[in-house]
């Protein structure tokens, strides 16, 4: 079932998270200290103004354990091709991404077999068949639109290549952010193969504004007006309208069709050779522990990956009620790993990216 939104905490004014510049580390930082763990994860669940899942959960772990959560942040790509950089001389322990990419990373020996505590309650298809990885929080893709200059919601594809959304349109870039890869597999699903949906994103582009690296920067924009529409995904963009009041979340149909969306879970893993292993398992046990997972729909505007964990707080059923009528497909993630390079390919050819 759906969860949802952040409030504001104001118990975290003791919270010791060191979000670390994207700079080239020096490889000596991580092991000079036994009490700290390293996080390499895709935005969307740290909060603006530290009231995001994150926050709380950074806060607690470090208030239970003494361990320092130092953390960085990019797009799910970004995340995974510096921890690849850096695999000889690993400085993450804990990689969080969106799929394709947390396959991607599996595939590249990146990540290390661990089950956290509780992962035998996450869904079959929430977890790794190699034990590499396990979902964290459920979320689903999605779209945001701004509410003031549109009171209704583009409902279709189509609709978006209207000229009055030129210059007004973004989504972040596939193969570099974990939601903007998603853009592609739901065009795919959408219009029935990849040729289809390339034709239809070839002639998108004349709206769009150009590329960005990060899906969580666009919503500021939309409900700013300077965006009308971008791509987001239900977390994320639901946690964010509670400060951002011209906000609103919407998934395009076909024209004639549903809704469409597809779960896209922020998943964690262990890094290959991770400098501080042990700490790194007890985060990830922390993450999947019955409290945190409770705290996902409340805090984070997500959805649990504990399958036991049942929220009924206001924010569960508002996602509830924003998923009625929306059709969920499952991608074939197999095939989007094996051949994400050539659908980002096809994706730049018909679009110049």
């Amino acid at each position: 079932m759906p969860r949802t939104p952040r409030k504001p905490l104001a118990a975290l004014a003791a919270l010791t998270v060191v979000s670390v510049p994207l700079t080239a580390c020096s490889g000596t930082s991580a092991a000079s200290d036994e009490n700290v763990v390293t996080v390499y994860s895709a935005d969307g669940l740290k909060g603006e103004n530290g009231d995001g899942w994150y926050d709380r959960v950074f806060a607690d772990f470090e208030k239970e354990t003494g361990i320092k959560v130092e953390y960085v942040e990019g797009g799910s790509g970004e995340m995974v091709q510096r921890t690849a950089r850096e695999k000889r001389n690993p400085q993450a322990d804990v990689l969080v991404t969106l799929p394709p990419f947390i396959q991607q990373a599996d595939t590249k020996g990146l990540l290390q077999k661990y089950a956290p505590q509780g992962a035998d309650h996450v869904g079959g298809a929430g977890k790794a068949a190699t034990g590499t990885w396990t979902a964290v929080v459920n979320n689903y893709f999605g779209f945001v639109h701004n509410t003031k200059e549109l009171k209704q919601a583009p409902a279709t594809w189509e609709d978006l290549l209207d000229g009055k959304y030129e210059n007004k349109l973004q989504y972040s870039t596939p193969g570099v952010a974990g939601d903007g890869t998603a853009v592609l597999i739901k065009a795919m699903h959408d219009f029935g193969g990849q040729k289809q949906a390339m034709e239809y994103l070839g002639r998108l582009q004349k709206n769009n504004v150009g590329p960005s690296a990060s899906t969580g920067k666009l919503a500021p924009k939309v409900d700013k007006g300077e965006l009308l529409v971008a791509n987001g995904d239900v977390q994320m963009n639901h946690a964010q309208s509670k400060t951002m009041p011209h906000l609103g979340i919407w998934f395009p149909a076909r024209e004639g069709g549903r809704p469409t969306t597809f779960a896209l879970p922020y998943a964690a893993g262990l890094v290959n050779g991770a400098p501080h292993s042990d700490n790194g398992r007890k985060l990830l046990d922390h993450l999947l522990s019955r409290t945190a997972q409770q705290q996902v729909s409340e805090i984070g505007g997500g959805f649990a990956a504990r399958q036991d964990v049942k929220a009924t707080d206001a924010n569960a059923v508002a996602l509830a009620k924003l998923m009625d009528g929306v059709e969920v497909f499952e991608p074939d993630w197999d095939d989007i790993e094996e051949n994400l390079t050539s659908y980002i390919d096809a994706w730049k050819e018909a679009t110049g990216g």
